[in-house]
């Protein structure tokens, strides 16, 4: 093989590193600490469409490029400490047509509004299965903590989220990070402007340099069609190579049941 067709061949697992590692871009958001009031369910649908990302696969992982992505979520708030979600995630590209890729459930506690704290509190964990031609790591186990505060027009929420692999390659290894962070400013009494931070740095302890990480920003707008209603859609961009580049989300919510305040 010539020195040009090793190095083009280099360059392409070194592109596609990040779709061999698993397809992301499912349920692309940053949690807030609030919790689903007692006794209601929330119905979320998330639709995620890759315009520009990775073009040929790798260790059985399909490409994302032109790839939509399609979450159910379903979340029941079972009192003000605790609720419990639940993910479907399915996608279609062609040529490989709709797929199903996978299920998570998501228990998640938080600290009751009513102890007055200067900010919000909560921890979520996500477990789940994903089939291996969306990651070789087909069980893994998610560990967020949220913190959050809304001060006047203006908010902001953090989540230092840590990850691991349960069963497939990886599972050897530690935890990864990946930050999420958002801040956003009410605009109008109805229109909310947003921007959304997804980082993922590799293992703890043992950080990959910044080129060789994920990083997306995501501006975003957040309609107010009232407190049973969720209406979130952005457009984000990879700051990075092993990042998907450009990609499309929205979020519609709609919560039933359950006492309002």
């Amino acid at each position: 093989m010539k020195a040009a067709s090793r190095v083009a061949v280099a360059l392409g697992v070194l592109l596609s590193a990040s779709a061999a590692r698993a397809q992301a871009n499912f349920e692309i958001q940053v949690y807030g600490a609030d919790l689903v009031r007692p006794g209601a369910t929330m119905y979320e649908l998330h639709l995620n469409y890759t315009a520009q990302g990775s073009k040929i696969g790798s260790g059985g992982v399909l490409p994302t490029n032109h790839a939509m992505h399609q979450t159910i979520e379903i979340t029941h708030g079972f009192n003000e400490w605790f609720e419990l979600g639940s993910y479907l995630f399915m996608s279609e590209r062609s040529p490989e047509g709709f797929k199903y890729v996978g299920n998570h459930l998501r228990p998640r506690f938080s600290i009751p509004e009513r102890f007055k704290l200067p900010v919000g509190l909560s921890l979520s964990q996500e477990i789940g299965y994903n089939t291996v031609e969306f990651g070789p790591d087909t069980w893994s186990w998610e560990i967020r903590p949220i913190i959050d505060q809304k001060v006047g027009r203006f908010y902001w929420s953090l989540n230092p989220v840590i990850g691991k692999s349960l069963r497939g390659p990886s599972a050897a290894e530690g935890f990864e990070f990946a930050p999420n962070v958002q801040v956003n400013v009410d605009v109008t009494k109805r229109v909310n402007f947003a921007l959304e931070y997804y980082g993922a740095f590799g293992q703890l302890g043992k950080f990959a340099p910044l080129k060789e990480t994920e990083q997306q920003i995501f501006p975003a707008i957040n309609l107010d069609f009232g407190d049973d209603w969720e209406f979130n859609a952005a457009v984000g961009f990879g700051l990075t190579k092993p990042t998907d580049h450009l990609i499309g989300k929205l979020i519609m919510g709609r919560r039933i049941g359950g006492a309002r305040k």
